[in-house]
């Protein structure tokens, strides 16, 4: 049942991909953000809190006129990654560009370093930025670690979305061992960490300030990118209008083994912060990203020593 369920989302997503692209704009224009906003009202609530305590600055007005441009883009987001399935090599290239690529190559051949490290968040369409193997040499093999998704056939039709463009998709439980796998190999990498994510409790080991609050990070690739050597570089990415996006490979370090731990991750959390300020609306706030607090982990962690 599992995998005829799998065939008939894919088969349906799939002749909905053959659309032209404005008719799926259309579709969010029209069904999809009355639907999400005004009838289901989608997580608003949350969105709301995010939004609130991260602009405490801004008047409600400002607020609520963020709040319709994020379900407005994150219609566009649902509409364009259902494109996706179709979208042939010239068409994603047209629409998600790079550049600093060349750069970051040759830092890579004049470092010697086998791994490039990317950091990135869930801002602007995060799935379209998988196609970046078709700017990248032959010789350079492309990843990026993803979270797996509860529902298997569901994992499964993102899993099949995200590799057509030529890169791998390491699970974040698989991380470590498959780092070592490609290191041993001596493949040049260059691999991709959304970065922006909730840590459960027992993966949380440092906190930054991120918008007003104490947020718990994830530090893996900032301490597997010390253990390998990785020049270490962020993708500022840009929504230069609608259907159209641009991402600069920026360079945050080419010695990553001389900053002191966490220092990474705190600079990476404020470049997101500053890229997420300029154009708010193109953020994942439907996400409960303040769902941990710093108090209550210093309680787990109290009690964990007690127990011990």
């Amino acid at each position: 049942m599992r995998r005829i369920f799998y065939f008939i989302i894919f088969g349906l997503w799939y002749l909905l991909s053959l659309l032209p692209l404005r008719v799926h704009y259309f579709f969010s224009d029209v069904v999809l953000f009355p639907l999400l906003f005004h009838l289901i009202g989608y997580r608003r609530k949350v969105v709301q809190a995010n939004l609130k305590g991260s602009f405490p600055e801004k008047s409600e007005r400002e607020l609520a006129a963020i709040e319709k441009d994020f379900y407005h883009f994150l219609c566009d987001y649902m509409v364009e990654t259902v494109k996706t399935f179709s979208m042939s090599r010239e068409q994603m290239m047209r629409r998600m560009t790079f550049s600093g690529l060349d750069e970051l190559v040759e830092a890579m051949e004049r470092e010697q370093k086998q791994f490039c490290f990317l950091y990135l968040g869930h801002y602007c369409n995060w799935e379209w930025i998988a196609s970046m193997p078709y700017w990248v040499p032959a010789e350079y093999h492309c990843a990026q670690i993803y979270h797996r998704l509860r529902n298997p056939e569901m994992d499964a039709l993102f899993l099949r979305l995200r590799n057509r463009y030529g890169g791998e998709c390491i699970a974040m439980q698989d991380t470590l061992r498959r780092i070592i796998e490609i290191k041993r190999s001596g493949q040049k990498e260059i691999i991709g960490f959304i970065s922006d994510q909730a840590p459960k409790w027992n993966s949380i080991h440092h906190w930054c300030n991120f918008f007003h609050r104490e947020t718990p990070v994830f530090i893996g690739a900032e301490k597997i990118g010390k253990q390998v050597d990785a020049l270490v570089y962020y993708m500022d990415i840009k929504r230069i209008r609608r259907g159209y996006y641009h991402c600069q490979l920026k360079p945050i370090t080419h010695q990553i083994k001389q900053i002191p731990d966490f220092e990474l991750t705190d600079t990476f959390t404020r470049i997101l912060e500053q890229m997420i300020k300029e154009q708010p609306a193109y953020w994942l706030w439907s996400h409960k990203r303040w769902k941990r607090t710093k108090e209550e982990w210093i309680e787990r962690q109290k009690n964990a020593n007690e127990h011990e």
